[in-house]
C-alpha cells in the first residue's frame, strides 16, 4: 500500500417529491463555482471497498406546509474508505442517479421519473453524484464531523454532517445524516425562492439523506 495517498469521500445524494403546477420564476441565479478539491496525506491507511449492495441513502422531501412528504432510496455504484489506525481519513462515494426508487423501491412511476426530469435532478445529463472528503473531526471513536465537497448536477459545493463509524479490522460501517439546501444544487422545482402563487404547493428546499455505508477490505 503507497505511503501517500489523496483521497477522496462519500456520497451523495438525492431529493424530494412529486408533481404539479409551475409557477411565475422570481429570478434567476446562478451556481456557485464548484469548489477545489483537497487532498489528504495519509502515512499506513488501508482501502476499505464500499460493498455496494449493502450500502443505501435513504432521501426525504416534504412540502412546505403540512405533513406530505416523500422518502425513498438511491444506491452507490462505487466508493472507498481510506482507514488509519482505526480512524476514518478520508475516501469517496459515487452515487448511480438511475437508481432513484421510492419508499417501495418503485423505479418506473410518476414521482421517480419527475425526479430524474431536468425539474430535478436531469439524470441523463447529470447520471453521477459525488461527495469528497475534505476533512474528518473526531468527537470520539465513533462520532465524527464530516466535511467535504457535494456534487450534483455538475455543482460543487461543501457540505459538513455528523457521522457514526465502526470500524472493524476486516470491514467498517458509517451512519450519517446530511441535509442540503437543494436550490445551491439548481434543484428549484416549487421553490419559494424562485416561484411566486405557490401557496400550499411550496416544496421545502431542505432534503435530508441518511447514508449507510459498509466496506470491506
Amino acid at each position: 500500500m503507497n505511503n501517500k495517498l489523496s483521497i477522496t469521500y462519500f456520497i451523495l445524494i438525492i431529493a424530494p417529491l412529486f408533481f404539479g403546477c409551475r409557477a411565475p420564476v422570481k429570478e434567476e441565479n446562478k451556481p456557485n463555482a464548484p469548489a477545489s478539491s483537497v487532498s489528504l496525506n495519509v502515512g499506513n491507511g488501508e482501502y476499505f471497498i464500499t460493498a455496494t449492495k449493502e450500502s443505501v441513502v435513504t432521501w426525504k422531501g416534504s412540502m412546505q406546509i403540512g405533513t406530505n412528504n416523500h422518502t425513498g432510496y438511491v444506491y452507490m455504484s462505487k466508493g472507498e474508505l481510506m482507514i488509519e489506525n482505526g480512524q476514518l481519513m478520508g475516501g469517496t462515494v459515487e452515487v448511480d442517479m438511475n437508481t432513484i426508487e421510492d419508499d417501495k423501491h418503485g423505479r418506473d412511476n410518476n414521482l421517480i421519473n419527475h425526479l430524474k426530469d431536468p425539474d430535478f435532478f436531469d439524470v441523463k445529463k447529470f447520471p453521477l453524484s459525488t461527495l469528497t472528503i475534505t476533512g474528518v473531526e473526531s468527537i470520539n471513536d465513533e462520532d465524527k464531523k464530516i466535511t467535504g465537497n457535494l456534487t450534483i448536477k455538475g455543482i460543487t459545493h461543501t457540505v459538513s454532517f455528523p457521522a457514526k463509524m465502526d470500524v472493524k479490522e476486516q470491514m467498517v460501517k458509517a451512519n450519517g445524516k446530511l441535509v442540503i439546501d437543494r436550490t445551491k444544487w439548481d434543484v428549484r422545482y416549487k421553490s419559494g425562492k424562485f416561484y411566486d402563487l405557490l401557496a400550499d404547493q411550496t416544496m421545502s428546499d431542505s432534503i435530508e439523506f441518511q447514508i449507510k455505508i459498509v466496506a470491506r477490505k
